[in-house]
């Protein structure tokens, strides 16, 4: 892996554990704190709400969602989307560092079926990311 941020081993596992159980539905990553390495935030089982709730204002954040969806002819659909936040607020140093780790993700989590990049609430609304999916 060349020039891109590298990701923690931990978050490999945890998208596994998300792909595999029923139970995990998002999970959450962040850079450390030193701006080197993806890191694990959060992993669990969100609302969509929750999971607007749960994005920091003036930080970025990684998330991988198992979004859940009916088509237009009422078949159920599940696609697992990659989601870069990135508020306006976000200091410009992280926001160079966030576009490099969202590449080595994308790459490393090569079974995501949706990407989107957010830069506001209004970019991971549910009907959003549906129909980004559909």
């Amino acid at each position: 892996m060349s020039g891109g941020i590298p990701v923690d081993e931990s978050c490999i596992s945890a998208f596994l554990e998300l792909k595999s159980r029923r139970d995990i539905n998002t999970v959450i990553y962040r850079l450390s704190d030193n701006l080197e390495t993806v890191i694990p935030d959060f992993e669990g089982n969100l609302t969509h709400d929750e999971l607007l709730e749960a994005l920091p204002a003036d930080e970025s954040r990684y998330v991988v969602y198992d979004l859940l969806f009916a088509t237009a002819d009422g078949a159920r659909q599940e696609k697992v989307v990659l989601i870069s936040w990135c508020p306006a607020g976000t200091k410009a140093e992280e926001t160079i560092a966030h576009s490099s780790g969202y590449s080595t993700l994308r790459n490393l989590l090569d079974t995501v079926q949706v990407c989107a990049q957010a830069t506001d609430l209004s970019d991971v609304e549910y009907e959003a990311l549906v129909s980004r999916a559909s």
